[in-house]
């Protein structure tokens, strides 16, 4: 079957098909960094949606089982992985397990990363290389690999329009400079491009890829941020939308662009953050 033809087949099927909460049956999906926070909640989005998980971590043995378990109580098929993805050789291992255990990988999100703070000029080289191995050169590991098993199989049409998606998980800081945060702030600049220059290199083959840039999120990470009132009060300045996010809001996102339902979005980059883009401190003028 030539490009076209497959192009024409996905036409039809996505014409005939009634929309449905399921939209990614029988596809497999690897989540980096799902056993907490965002990735947990894309991990769990994606198995709702049909999809069989690889729960990737790197450490907490007993939260990556858990979101295991619940997405397996709940009807789903998951397994985790323990893998640091700025780790080459551990990078490979996940993916073969993958595709040993589900047959292929249909879904890449690249969601794992972290902070190393610091203000710029007591920063260490270590700390500026820890944040770039993991948040930049571990997106680049992982859809290396994505993207040479989409191309191994190619599109199978009955299960999607595309040979693969890859959803990068950035950040706000990909556009908003973060004083104190210049190690983080450039890996998010460096994964939208890096997201930018693949979707424009592989589109001719039926791969796309995109990214989610959250704003602010409630996870365990930042509790500080808004459980108390004055926190929550100071960070909603911040949200024209005057409400901290949740992680289903990243992971409805992320399900929608895994889907067919997003077939021709390609090189772009959703920000999920309640306008926190919009930069709010100018509402009352310039």
């Amino acid at each position: 079957m030539d490009a076209n033809t497959t192009c024409d087949v996905c036409e039809v099927r996505m014409h005939e098909a009634r929309i449905r909460e399921t939209t990614l049956d029988g596809q497999r999906a690897i989540v980096t960094g799902a056993n907490s926070g965002i990735g947990e909640g894309i991990a769990k989005g994606l198995a709702e949606a049909g999809a069989a998980v690889v729960v990737n971590y790197v450490r907490g043995d007993d939260q990556a089982q858990r979101v295991v378990d619940e997405i397996r109580s709940a009807g789903g098929r998951a397994l985790p992985f323990q893998a640091d993805v700025s780790n080459e050789e551990e990078v490979q291992a996940m993916f073969r397990r993958a595709i040993d255990e589900f047959g292929t990988v249909d879904i890449l999100v690249n969601n794992a990363g972290l902070q190393v703070d610091a203000p710029f000029h007591d920063m260490t080289l270590a700390q500026w290389r820890k944040v770039i191995d993991v948040n930049l050169t571990g997106q680049f590991l992982c859809a290396r690999e994505a993207i040479r098993e989409f191309l191994r199989r190619g599109v199978v049409a009955e299960l999607s329009c595309s040979a693969g998606k890859i959803i990068c998980v950035s950040s706000v800081h990909d556009v908003i400079p973060w004083a104190g945060h210049a190690n983080y702030a450039a890996s998010k600049g460096g994964v939208s491009m890096l997201m930018k220059t693949l979707a424009q290199e592989y589109a001719m083959r039926k791969i796309r890829i995109n990214a989610i840039s959250p704003g602010a999120i409630k996870t365990p990470i930042n509790t500080s941020a808004w459980t108390t009132k004055d926190a929550e009060a100071a960070l909603l300045k911040l949200i024209p939308y005057y409400r901290v996010g949740e992680t289903r809001d990243i992971a409805r996102a992320a399900v929608w662009l895994a889907s067919d339902h997003s077939d021709y979005v390609t090189g772009a980059t959703l920000y999920v953050d309640g306008g926190m883009t919009l930069y709010p401190e100018f509402r009352e003028g310039g």
